[in-house]
C-alpha cells in the first residue's frame, strides 16, 4: 500500500509522519474538527470548505491530524490539488502520498465514480491570499465548477467552515501584477501572489544587509518574494473547522436542467452553499 498510488488513500509512510507531527501541530494550532457524524459513510461526497492561509500549510495538516484521529485512513478522502503541481516533483511525490488528486473535471468524476469523496478549496488562490483583516470573510470568487461537478455525479455537498488558519500567515495584499513580475507564480499558473508580513520582513533584513551590492539585493528580495518560504506560517493561531448538514444535490438544484450553462441554477447553488460556509466560519467564533 505504501509504495501505490490510490486517490483518496494515504501512504502508510505518511499516515506515520502525520501522527508524529500531531502533537506539534496541537502545540501550534490546537486544530478543533467538528461535525464529522455529517460525513457520509457508504458513499462519495464533496467536501467544500473557504481556503485561507496563503499555501495553506497550516489549515492542511490541521485537518489532517484531525480527520486521521476522529474518522481513520480506513475511510479515504481525496483532495483537489492543482494540476500543474502534479508534474513537479518532490511535491508530485508528496501529493500522490496523501491520496490527492489533479484539479479537473475528469480526475474529480473518476474519484467519485470509485466512491471516493472530495476535499475542494473551490477559492483557490484567490481566497486564500485574502488580506488579513478579510480573514472571516468566505469569497470563492464565483467558481462554479465544483457545482457542476456534484450535479453531474448526483453527489451530495457538504459544507465545512474554517476559521483561525489565515492568521498564521498574515496578508497584507494581494496582486495579479506581482504574480507577473516575481514571474515564477505564473509559470506555475498562480494568478495572484501575496505580499506577507514576513515577505516585508525578509525584504527588509535583505536591504541592511552590509557588503551588498544594489543588484544583490534586488536579486535576493526577487528570490525571497517568489519562494513559497514567505509563506511558512508563522503565528500559532488556534484553528476550527466545522462541518455542517449534507446539502443533497436535489435540494440543491431542484429539477432544473442538468445542463451546464444554467447559470440560474448554478448561481442560486453558489449562493446557498458560499451562505452556508460562511455561517460556519461565523459560529465558530462563539
Amino acid at each position: 500500500m505504501a509504495g501505490t498510488y490510490a486517490p483518496g488513500r494515504p501512504s502508510e509512510a505518511l499516515v506515520s509522519w502525520a501522527r508524529r507531527l500531531a502533537p506539534l501541530v496541537r502545540l501550534a494550532h490546537r486544530p478543533r474538527l467538528s461535525g464529522v457524524e455529517h460525513l457520509p459513510r457508504e458513499r462519495p461526497y464533496l467536501l467544500v470548505a473557504n481556503h485561507s492561509g496563503g499555501m495553506s500549510m497550516a489549515e492542511i495538516t490541521a485537518f489532517v491530524v484531525c480527520y486521521l484521529e476522529q474518522v481513520g485512513p480506513e475511510r479515504p478522502l481525496a483532495g483537489f490539488a492543482h494540476h500543474v503541481i502534479f508534474a513537479l516533483p518532490p511535491f508530485s511525490w508528496l501529493l500522490r502520498a496523501v491520496g490527492a488528486v489533479p484539479s479537473t473535471y475528469a480526475a474529480a468524476h473518476a474519484a467519485l465514480e470509485a466512491g471516493v469523496p472530495l476535499l475542494v478549496f473551490p477559492g483557490g488562490d484567490h481566497e486564500a491570499t485574502r488580506p488579513i483583516w478579510q480573514a472571516h470573510r468566505v469569497d470563492m470568487a464565483k467558481r462554479k465548477g465544483f457545482l457542476k461537478i456534484a450535479r453531474r455525479a448526483k453527489v451530495p455537498i457538504i459544507p465545512m467552515g474554517i476559521r483561525g488558519s489565515h492568521f498564521t500567515v498574515p496578508i497584507l495584499a494581494r496582486s495579479k501584477l506581482l504574480a507577473t513580475l516575481l514571474v515564477i507564480p505564473r509559470l506555475v499558473r498562480v494568478k495572484r501572489w501575496p505580499l506577507t508580513a514576513l515577505g516585508v520582513i525578509g525584504v527588509a533584513a535583505i536591504a541592511l544587509a552590509p557588503s551588498l551590492e544594489w543588484w544583490m539585493r534586488v536579486a535576493l528580495s526577487w528570490v525571497w518574494l517568489s519562494s513559497p518560504f514567505m509563506l511558512v506560517p508563522v503565528v500559532p493561531a488556534t484553528i476550527h473547522m466545522t462541518i455542517g448538514p449534507p446539502i443533497e444535490p436535489g435540494e440543491l438544484f431542484g429539477g432544473e436542467s442538468d445542463g451546464d450553462g444554467d447559470d440560474h441554477a448554478l448561481g442560486r447553488a453558489y449562493a446557498r452553499v458560499e451562505g452556508e460556509i460562511q455561517s460556519l466560519v461565523d459560529r465558530a467564533a462563539g
